[in-house]
């Protein structure tokens, strides 16, 4: 598109596309679901969903599946009643899969636990009775920070069994950080540990409860009382009459508890994620919808076998993926999954394929920051393990270049295992985009195409469809069962920041492009789009064409602004070790900015390129473009409070300088 022909708001997407892999024939001949699955849910979404809704266990059945008259906020099997613990644990145990594994547990020390059904049916049993004996009731909320540990699966459960929301805050967070997301959601009671081990160390939990505790905010504290499971063996504070072990408090309590049904409509967790104000958003979502998707997409995007796979989710517990295919997806559907506390270089950056290897793992779901990191290390390190059981694997938080794609596939899945990469967020609550193994031929960085049931969208910025071959704005164009149902205690901020742009379309705040067979490639957030002389380029896009330079491992791409252009290219790279066709900083500059030139054009060229050992990354593995464009701008770096290392940014700075 040249620079007299752009069309307002459509983002410009200017690389070529690459091959793509047709459905494995085992795949086609045993698929749970057939093509025939998109035209059902075409003709009749309500409909279609309502049947997934029926594979679960109602207490009283609904007969009503969408209210949408009272838009943006919607009702799904508003007169139903339905209890998520039973759903996920009960209802397996008394089909007779008791003995099943439900949890194969691994410590970062190396300790192990394997849980049953039977077992972790018990083990959320005393967990429901001991919250109710500390006085939590039906719409109470409980915060639960804590490392990954069963006992962060068995109380998410617990809370859900007895009525209650659960606000999981990710171990990573600081005081500060806890203290906003305990005041917003007046949480009754938290849920800690004494330490979780990380990097080979224990990270000190409680002590961040402590200090939350301790800050003096304009709100009046609403903790009674903080449970504290014993994970790290280290000396704590204890204050007398509100800090209680999570054991001795478990041991004194029944292990018998019948759940009761709530309406559909009855609040489930409460996740914060962060807002462009500044203060975090308290993402709402409820019971019987969000249960219907999450079961559902977890069956059928990953073609799960329940009485044979052994499934593995890297997520943590304190993110969406944690909550969906972590917890409720997997256990609704009688899974056997893998759970792992640790990083995956501690000790080696082996360790995630041990354990592929010892627990037999036949789906595996990561981001593709974890992929691009075991790329920087060589393929040697995964080739040293039986990785044969593995038979699908899949992608999950933000875009993913072809280069990590087609490394995936051909180091991890062998060069056979379809790739499912899907697109969905804390918002939506479960999987909106991604391929289904059985029906679709993938293509290397693309989601492809809804989920059947949902209805996508990709416009420009007066809502007209962009059509083929172009870039704009992703939306959901109809309302879905586990979508979110508002902001928790802000009604006017839910509806202006999703609903405001397009009144009745949901805006995702990603951009997406179509490519010529109208599969969906997404380009990463609107607000990581720059304005390069008039044309609005993706971040993601160039990222992935610097990628793909066989020496670079991983890329981070900012806009900086620029005299001449308005915003300016500038990338920050991590070379692969032992790579040998990039010397010094200086020639890999040039010969990475004629490298993106030759790949997307002339006007994606960095101004600058600079070598870095890394990139700044939360604890989930995000990185924080923000401070990378603080250095590019020459400011000060702002706060560094959520990276994992916090000492990265003083790194590249003192290197850049």
């Amino acid at each position: 598109m040249s620079p007299n022909n752009k069309t307002p708001g459509v983002i410009e997407s200017l690389q070529t596309e690459v091959e793509n892999f047709p459905a494995p024939p085992h795949f086609v001949e045993t698929a749970q679901f057939g093509p025939e699955i998109y035209q059902q849910a075409t003709q009749n979404p309500e409909e279609f969903w309502a049947e997934q809704a029926r594979a679960l266990h109602w207490h009283k059945p609904f007969t009503q599946t969408l209210d949408w008259s009272n838009a943006p906020f919607a009702s799904w099997f508003g007169d139903g009643e339905i209890n998520l613990s039973y759903n996920c644990l009960d209802r397996h145990v008394l089909a007779g899969n008791g003995d099943r594994v439900a949890i194969h547990w691994e410590g970062e020390p190396g300790d192990t636990r394997t849980i049953t059904y039977h077992q972790l049916l018990g083990e959320v049993k005393k967990a429901a009775n001991l919250l109710t004996s500390l006085g939590v009731t039906r719409g109470d909320r409980v915060a639960i920070y804590l490392p990954m540990i069963p006992e962060a699966v068995i109380a998410m459960l617990a809370v859900a069994r007895i009525g209650a929301i659960h606000s999981v805050v990710f171990g990573g967070f600081s005081a500060e950080s806890l203290r906003a997301r305990i005041d917003d959601a007046q949480a009754k009671i938290i849920i800690t540990a004494d330490g979780g081990w990380r990097k080979g160390r224990v990270s000190p939990l409680k002590p961040a409860v402590d200090e939350a505790l301790a800050l003096a905010t304009e709100t009046p504290l609403s903790v009674e009382h903080v449970l504290v499971v014993q994970r790290g063996e280290n000396d704590i504070a204890w204050e007398e009459g509100r800090d209680l072990w999570w054991h001795e408090e478990i041991a004194q309590v029944d292990d018998q508890h019948t759940a009761q049904g709530f309406p559909a409509e009855n609040p489930l967790f409460i996740l914060y994620t962060s807002g462009t104000t500044g203060k975090p958003k308290g993402i709402l979502h409820t019971s019987g919808g969000y249960l219907t998707q999450a079961s559902f997409t977890h069956r059928a995007v990953f073609d799960l076998r329940p009485e044979t796979d052994v499934y593995w989710s890297t997520a943590d517990i304190g993110w969406v993926t944690g909550h969906s295919y972590v917890v409720y997806g997997p256990l609704s559907n009688g899974a056997t999954q893998v759970m792992y506390e640790g990083t995956p270089e501690t000790p080696t950056w082996s360790r995630w394929w041990e354990i592929v290897e010892r627990y037999g793992v036949t789906i595996f779901y990561t981001a593709p920051t974890a992929i691009r990191s075991f790329m920087k290390q060589g393929r040697e390190v995964a080739l040293k393990h039986d990785l044969s059981t593995i038979r699908l694997l899949g992608t999950v938080g933000e875009p993913i270049n072809p280069e990590a794609w087609l490394w995936y596939r051909e180091v991890i899945g062998a060069g056979t295992a379809p790739i499912v990469d899907t697109w969905w967020q804390t918002e939506t609550g479960a999987i909106m985009i991604s391929p289904l193994p059985g029906v679709t031929a993938t293509k290397p960085g693309s989601a492809q195409v809804p989920i059947p049931g949902i209805s996508i969208d990709v416009v420009d910025d007066n809502a007209d469809h962009v059509g083929r071959g172009n870039g704009g704005l992703l939306t959901v164009t109809k309302p879905w069962p586990s979508m979110l149902r508002g902001i928790w205690g802000d009604p006017e901020r839910f509806i202006a920041t999703y609903w405001r742009t397009f009144g009745d379309k949901y805006f995702a705040g990603d951009g997406a492009r179509l490519d010529a067979d109208g599969d969906i490639w997404l380009m990463g957030r609107v607000d990581d789009v720059m304005n390069v002389s008039g044309h609005r380029l993706s971040t993601t896009e160039i990222e992935s064409s610097l990628v793909s330079h066989p020496s670079v491992a991983e890329a981070a791409v900012v806009g900086a602004q620029d005299e001449v252009t308005g915003q300016a290219v500038v990338a920050f790279v991590i070379l692969k070790k032992n790579q040998t066709l990039i010397g010094d900083s200086d020639q890999a500059s040039a010969i990475l900015t004629a490298h993106v030139g030759n790949h997307i054009g002339a006007i994606a060229r960095p101004r600058q390129v600079f070598v870095v050992g890394e990139l700044p990354k939360t604890r989930s593995g995000k990185i924080i473009r923000r401070l990378l464009k603080d250095v590019a701008e020459g400011r000060e770096v702002g706060d560094t409070s959520t990276l994992a290392d916090t000492n990265i940014m003083q790194l590249i700075t003192e290197k850049l300088r």
